[in-house]
């Protein structure tokens, strides 16, 4: 009995510590309300994972945090994750609802008018691919854009190219491109005025947009 009462304060613990989500501007810690309500249910069944240490129970033990934690908690881990993953990389997380989205600027990505990711940006990817490869249970929305400076067709095969080129990477990280849909915009889905230099920045950019599966 010890060791279950262990394990569960274990399991409580962790959960707790994921919980709590950084502000990217203030730096300060706060406390996910999902998670909290969440967090009677995911610790026990964490106890799967701490009674049985195999592949096949974390997988259990995650897949039962889903289910007894909701979606919401679910999704507040991997926000957490990726904020503390990302900070200070020029990736910008947004939480839309139970869906986040990474914005991932053009001048950090890629090279002007390539689609050859820069090697700097890399290690961003790397932990990018980290979260997505340990929560599983979303699908995965990669869209390119541009800005409006040259032909539309030429922006919207730079837009695709440069989505599949973060899908193709995100890959070699082990997440499953049957995850994935890959699309390209081109300048059609701008965020900013394109009639200045600054605003043409911000629309170049590639997205990713994580979505939890419904069970």
């Amino acid at each position: 009995m010890g060791m279950i009462r262990n394990a569960a304060v274990a399991a409580a613990g962790i959960l707790a510590l994921s919980a709590c989500t950084t502000n990217p501007y203030t730096g300060e810690r706060q406390v996910s309300k999902a998670a909290t309500y969440g967090g009677g249910a995911a610790a026990v069944c964490g106890l799967v994972g701490a009674i049985d240490s195999s592949k096949h129970a974390r997988n259990a033990a995650l897949g039962c945090g889903l289910v007894g934690a909701g979606v919401g908690a679910y999704m507040d881990v991997q926000e957490a994750k990726l904020r503390e993953q990302l900070q200070g990389s020029g990736v910008q997380v947004m939480r839309e609802g139970d869906n986040l989205r990474l914005i991932m600027p053009g001048n950090i990505t890629f090279q002007t008018d390539s689609y050859n990711l820069r090697p700097d940006f890399y290690s961003v990817l790397n932990s990018v691919g980290q979260v997505l490869s340990k929560y599983a249970d979303t699908t995965l929305r990669v869209t390119g854009h541009t800005d409006n400076t040259g032909g539309q067709q030429h922006n919207q095969n730079l837009s695709e190219r440069r989505a599949g080129s973060v899908a193709d990477y995100l890959v070699t990280r082990q997440v499953e491109r049957s995850r994935m849909l890959v699309q390209g915009m081109g300048f059609n889905q701008p965020i900013a005025d394109n009639s200045s230099e600054q605003g043409r920045a911000q629309n170049r950019r590639v997205e990713l947009y994580i979505i939890p599966k419904t069970i």
